[in-house]
């Protein structure tokens, strides 16, 4: 039996990019991964589907597991030959008791790694805009923990003392002792004027920040029913915030956006989400399958001798077709002079991954679009492959009817409802604390009023975002009120067409 090991790897403060490479490479090969309460599930995504996931989060106020047990799995994991990955928020050996489990591993002979981790002592503060030393504010900082251990009886963290020898002071898991921690700082010598931050959820799109001193955080904390987790700052350098805050004052700070895209494509939309300060809820309202009989999708492939123009209205049915090309052991010569065409710039970059570069491209995501372009290039006595979901509409082979040529429609994938929606977004969507619905699909729109039974009321509390005039016209038809419409009919598009709601909204003063 091959010999185990454990790595004791920091996540980081929250934000999913800034685990370490090391960090993530040990993520994905691990055959357990052992994680704490404020791991991003989105993290976890990346580990092997056949990883072993054990859950020992822990807070203040709730203790899924103790100490002694968490050290005992990770020793009897790894005994049993299996690498086992220790997922920590912030660094390991920065109040994460990092240092007692590999005190454990040690006792039992059990090698193991240390990947230090981005500490939210220094990274929270940064992205609320506040640097926890300046040249000319604060050359010294402290980090102290604001929840000891209450076995050790008296406090080791002597605030009268760090009132008035660091410049800056950051204390992790206070705020449950936020009271007495002010009075200590002040009856040390702090001046009650002195600058303070509170960050809430930092690094997330959660992230929310109050500022106030220390004789007034206690009231503002107590009024904004401000909650762990949090992230304490005291020192001068809190008031270069009005300055230097960024994270939160990107586009979309602070919204909550429902992804509706099958799982396996929802990634992209949810990253430009991210990448503007949005939070975004993947709940699939639709799924996408390999059809159960390919036989008419392989007579297409075994007989593309007999059409003159080969069409792809998505980027699952090029990957569909390739499928089948491959299983039948062809390549790109077995198109030979076929024209191909794609309705969107996505669909247009797949087929070219592939060494397919179409001979006409649709820049709007519309059948009307690809017709009119068809029109102009003459494709009057053309025969012409349509490669397109099972439930694909008449209309773009009626089109290519007026348009004097010959269709031949053959579905390439299925398009399924889930079988179940994803449990925390339908509960968002129903507790009306989704900002933005985004629909990429009049399938998405049809399968999610079926998903919520046909509570349209929940979808129209937030608003609508549709990727184009199909999609736009299938929610007006469940009762589904549009309140944005991109302009070029494509993810970026539709995540600019978001950007730009929002934004004039905040210069409107609405």
């Amino acid at each position: 039996m091959k010999k185990g090991a454990v790595y004791l790897v920091g996540a980081g403060p929250g934000d999913i990019g800034l685990i370490t490479v090391r960090g993530l490479e040990l993520l994905r090969q691990a055959d357990v991964i052992v994680y704490d309460r404020l791991i991003d599930d989105q993290l976890l995504s990346s580990t092997r589907r056949d990883a072993e996931l054990l859950y020992v989060g822990k807070s203040s106020s709730e203790h899924t597991m103790e100490q002694a047990e968490i050290n005992r799995i990770l020793v009897k994991k790894a005994k049993e030959g299996k690498s086992v990955l220790r997922l920590k928020g912030g660094d390991p050996f920065v109040l994460g008791r990092g240092g007692e489990e590999a005190e454990a591993l040690t006792e039992n002979n059990i090698p193991f790694e240390v990947v230090p981790g981005v500490t939210s002592a220094v990274a929270v503060p940064a992205y609320a805009g506040i640097p926890v030393t300046h040249r000319t504010l604060a050359s010294s900082f402290a980090v102290a923990t604001g929840h000891e251990d209450p076995s050790k009886g008296n406090s080791s963290v002597r605030w009268g003392q760090l009132a008035t020898s660091v410049d800056t002071l950051v204390c992790l898991m206070g705020m449950g002792n936020l009271g007495n921690i002010v009075a200590e700082l002040i009856s040390g010598g702090k001046s009650p004027d002195t600058p303070i931050a509170l960050i809430q959820h930092g690094t997330t799109p959660r992230q929310r920040t109050i500022v106030g001193n220390l004789a007034t955080i206690v009231t503002r904390a107590e009024r904004a029913g401000f909650k762990p987790p949090a992230v304490i700052i005291v020192g001068d350098v809190v008031g270069l915030r009005k300055k230097l805050a960024w994270f939160d004052n990107r586009p979309l700070s602070g919204k909550r956006v429902l992804v509706t895209r099958a799982r396996a494509q929802a990634s992209i939309l949810s990253s430009m989400l991210a990448e503007r300060g949005a939070e975004p809820v993947e709940l699939p309202a639709i799924e996408i399958k390999d059809l159960s009989d390919t036989r008419n999708l392989d007579g297409a492939v075994a007989n593309l001798k007999d059409y003159q123009w080969v069409l792809f209205t998505s980027v699952n049915g090029v990957d569909a077709f390739w499928k089948r090309m491959r299983a039948r052991g062809r390549d790109a010569r077995s198109l030979g002079n076929i024209k191909i065409g794609a309705i969107g710039p996505a669909t247009a970059e797949r087929l070219q991954s592939l060494g397919l570069y179409p001979d006409f491209i649709s820049q709007e995501f519309t059948s009307e679009s690809l017709l009119k372009g068809l029109g102009e290039l003459g494709v009057a006595g053309c025969r012409v492959l349509l490669l397109r979901a099972d439930i694909a509409s008449k209309e773009l082979s009626e089109g290519l009817v007026k348009l004097g040529a010959e269709p031949f429609e053959v579905a390439a994938y299925r398009t399924v409802a889930p079988d179940a929606a994803a449990p925390q977004g339908k509960r968002l969507l129903l507790n009306g604390e989704i900002d933005i619905v985004t629909f990429s699909s009049s399938s998405t729109v049809k399968n999610l009023v079926t998903l919520l039974e046909d509570n349209i009321t929940a979808i129209n509390k937030a608003k609508i975002a549709c990727i184009g005039p199909a999609t736009a016209s299938a929610a007006a038809k469940a009762g589904i009120r549009v309140d944005i419409m991109a302009e070029e009919h494509t993810i970026p598009g539709l995540v600019a067409a978001i950007e730009s709601y929002f934004m004039s909204k905040k210069e409107g003063g609405s």
